[in-house]
């Protein structure tokens, strides 16, 4: 298991009891490196959403906690927000909820020159993902191709 890999698993362990506490829903954890800048985010959500002193909450709480424990070797920034709305779907949890919904599928490879499909989540499984297109066709592409998978959204 990698550092951040590692990292990032020990921080979900210690905030699933405080999610589960207040009635928050972990989205996820990552630990990414950033213009020479390491970030630890925790991005967290509530039903009809969670406001700044639910944000204040979380983070008072686990800095407190990564203050005590110490096991990140590298200096950090700490942030703890919400997922967005182009919300990244990475977890069972987050294609059964997304069903139905339109996402945008991002390849690492194009695919008839194109690498960016958007569509109505059809069907999932753990090696594929299937998108409804307007026209009635569906298309699967397999997960380790896909750069990025998110809920789509319209301005």
């Amino acid at each position: 298991m990698s550092k951040r890999d590692e990292y990032e698993k020990r921080v979900e362990a210690y905030l699933m009891p405080v999610m589960e506490k207040n009635q928050f829903e972990l989205v996820d954890v990552e630990y990414v490196k950033e213009a020479g800048t390491w970030y630890l985010r925790a991005y967290i959500d509530k039903e009809g959403g969670f406001t700044v002193d639910d944000c204040e909450l979380v983070s008072r709480q686990l800095g407190e906690w990564l203050d005590r424990e110490d096991f990140i070797d590298d200096s950090y920034i700490l942030e703890v927000s919400s997922p967005g709305l182009g919300r990244p779907l990475k977890k069972e949890k987050d294609f059964k909820r997304s069903l139905g919904e339109q996402v945008e599928v991002r390849l690492y490879r194009a695919v008839d020159r194109q690498k960016e499909f958007t569509g109505a989540l059809a069907a999932y499984d753990e090696d594929t993902v299937t998108l409804r297109f307007e026209d009635g066709t569906e298309t699967s592409f397999e997960k380790k191709d896909i750069a990025l998978i998110r809920l789509a959204f319209d301005f």
